[in-house]
C-alpha cells in the first residue's frame, strides 16, 4: 500500500511504516496538484497538518484513499463526516502532543505572572538606564502555588495541564460536555506515583471561582468566551489559550484587558491566523508565541510512531 506523507512526520514514524511494508512517499505536493498526484500513483491513505486541505471535493475524486491521517489534533482542515461515512478512516494523535502543549500552558502563566513577556521587550531597551525602575515595576508578581486553576476542555491535554497544576501546588475546576470525572495520576522519577479523583463542574463555577483560565477545545461553532463570560471572571483573571482559533472572541479579550477584568492573556492560535490582529501584537498584557504548542523534538516524534501504529492496525486488518 501507498502512503503520501504531504506534510511531514519524523523519520521514525517513517521507518516504522517502512518496516511494516508500506510504500512511504515522502514528498510535498501543492494543494492544486494533489488529486491528479494521488490518483495517478494510486495513494492509498495521506498524512496531512494543518497547511493541506482534504475537503469532500478532494476524497470524492480520489477513490483509491483509505486513510486520512492528521499528524496533530485538530482537524478543521478535514471533512472528517464525509469521509467515515464513505468508509474512509479519519485518524489523528490526541495524545502524543498533550505534554508539550500543557508545558506551553505554564511557559504562558509563568511568565506572565512574573511579567516575563514585558520585561524580556523592556530590558534590552531600558536596563542600562534604568534597571532600577524597571525592577520596581516588576516586582509585583505572584505565584501559582494556591491558586485556582480553571480547564475548559478535560480531554488528554486538559489532562495534562492539570498533572503539572497539581505539582505546583494549584487548585484545579475543569468543564467538559465529555467528561464528568477523571483520574488524573501524576507519576515521579522513581516510580511511584499519585491519583486525584477530578469531577468537571458547570462553565459558570469555572468561570465565577478561576484565577486563571485555560482553553483545551477543538474548533467550535461558536465562542466560548466572550463578553458575556468575562463578566463572569474575577477581575483580574489570566486567560491562556492553546487551542484552536475561534473559541476566543480576540475583541472582547482585549477590551476586558484595557478595562482591567483580565490582567494578562497568553495565546497561541489567533483568529486571523497567520496574521494576527495588531490590537494583540501590540498590547503589552499579552504573552503570544506562533501557534507552537505541539512543536518540540519529543512530541514529533511522539506523533509520528502513534500515527504509524494506528496506520499499521488500520491498513494491516
Amino acid at each position: 500500500m501507498k502512503i503520501l506523507v504531504n506534510d511531514g512526520i519524523s523519520v521514525s514514524g517513517i521507518e516504522a511504516l517502512d518496516k511494516a511494508g508500506f510504500e512511504v512517499i515522502n514528498t510535498k505536493v501543492a494543494q492544486e496538484q494533489l488529486e491528479n498526484y494521488i490518483n495517478e500513483h494510486n495513494i492509498d491513505a495521506i498524512i496531512v497538518r494543518s497547511a493541506t486541505q482534504v475537503r469532500q471535493e478532494l476524497i470524492e475524486a480520489c477513490p483509491s484513499i483509505k486513510l486520512i491521517a492528521r499528524a496533530g489534533v485538530g482537524m478543521d482542515n478535514i471533512d472528517v463526516d464525509y469521509a467515515t461515512e464513505n468508509g474512509v478512516h479519519v485518524i489523528n494523535t490526541q495524545e502524543a502532543s498533550a505534554p508539550s502543549v500543557a508545558e506551553l500552558v505554564f511557559a504562558h502563566l509563568l511568565g506572565m505572572v512574573r511579567f516575563l513577556h514585558q520585561s524580556n521587550r523592556e530590558m534590552p531597551l531600558e536596563g542600562d538606564l534604568h534597571f532600577n525602575a524597571l525592577k520596581k515595576q516588576y516586582s509585583q508578581g505572584v505565584e501559582l502555588r494556591g491558586k485556582t486553576l480553571g480547564i475548559i476542555g478535560f480531554g488528554h491535554i486538559g489532562q495534562e495541564v492539570a498533572k503539572m497544576a497539581l505539582g505546583l501546588g494549584m487548585k484545579i475546576i475543569a468543564m467538559d460536555t465529555e467528561v464528568e470525572n477523571a483520574i488524573i495520576t501524576i507519576p515521579f522519577f522513581d516510580g511511584q506515583s499519585v491519583n486525584f479523583s477530578i469531577q468537571t463542574q458547570p462553565l459558570n463555577d469555572v468561570l465565577s471561582k478561576s484565577d486563571f483560565i485555560t482553553l483545551h477545545l477543538p474548533a467550535q461553532g461558536e465562542y466560548v468566551l466572550e463578553a458575556a463570560q468575562f463578566k463572569k471572571m474575577k477581575d483580574g483573571v489570566g486567560i491562556i489559550n492553546t487551542s484552536r482559533g475561534g473559541v476566543l472572541n480576540e475583541v472582547d479579550l482585549v477590551n476586558a484587558i484595557e478595562s482591567g477584568k483580565v490582567k494578562y492573556a497568553g495565546l497561541d492560535v489567533y483568529e486571523s491566523q497567520p496574521t494576527p490582529e495588531i490590537q494583540l501584537l501590540m498590547n503589552p498584557e499579552i504573552s503570544m508565541t506562533p501557534h507552537i504548542g505541539a512543536s518540540t523534538i519529543e512530541a514529533q516524534e511522539r506523533i509520528g510512531i502513534e500515527l504509524a501504529n494506528k496506520i499499521i492496525k488500520l491498513l494491516s486488518e
